[in-house]
């Protein structure tokens, strides 16, 4: 009996260290923490006070409605032209699931509902606008001025580390 449980003991503690080691790097790499962690900003609509003050206004170049892929996605999205020339991609009343790795991109890709849109984005021209600030609000992201906007109809909230679209909008000019 004592020889027997001597050869379990080592056979016991690797299988724990393995299961400590396995949920360590789980936790890591799903961030299940993020699912209740929501991060609101409110952003104003950048704008050049002194071309305002010449009468000049930020004009919405396209706009669209996000709808949900992998997470429940509501909110708008439209690419502004600045008076100064810049522009920016605005997201207005986001509403999505926070998670890890989220971008903001503008693709090529087309807009589909359901289960075949979630994964379409990566599959063609993409141009990342950075992070996601936040899960809820409105916010700003600033396109570059060499981007040609007409090469891109669509933006995705893009899950990086999965590789999935938790919803997206399709741009149309307004």
């Amino acid at each position: 009996m004592g020889r027997a449980g001597g050869r379990r003991r080592p056979v016991v503690i690797a299988a724990v260290a393995v299961s400590c080691v396995l949920v360590a790097v789980g936790l890591y790499w799903f961030e299940p923490w993020k699912l209740w962690q929501e991060r609101t900003v409110s952003e104003a609509l950048p704008s050049a006070t002194a071309s305002a003050a010449a009468g000049q206004a930020p004009r919405t170049l396209t706009r669209g409605s996000l709808i949900s892929h992998e997470h429940t996605t509501t909110g708008t999205a439209r690419t502004v032209r600045l008076p100064d020339g810049s522009r920016v991609l605005r997201l207005e009343g986001l509403d999505t699931s926070n998670g890890p790795d989220l971008r903001v991109w503008l693709t090529d890709a087309p807009v589909k509902e359901g289960t075949a849109g979630w994964y379409v984005f990566d599959d063609g021209k993409h141009l990342s606008l950075g992070s996601l600030k936040g899960n809820k609000g409105d916010q700003n992201y600033p396109i570059p001025a060499g981007a040609d906007l007409s090469e891109y109809s669509s933006v995705t909230i893009w899950c990086d580390r999965f590789d999935v679209s938790f919803g997206a909008a399709a741009l149309r000019p307004v």
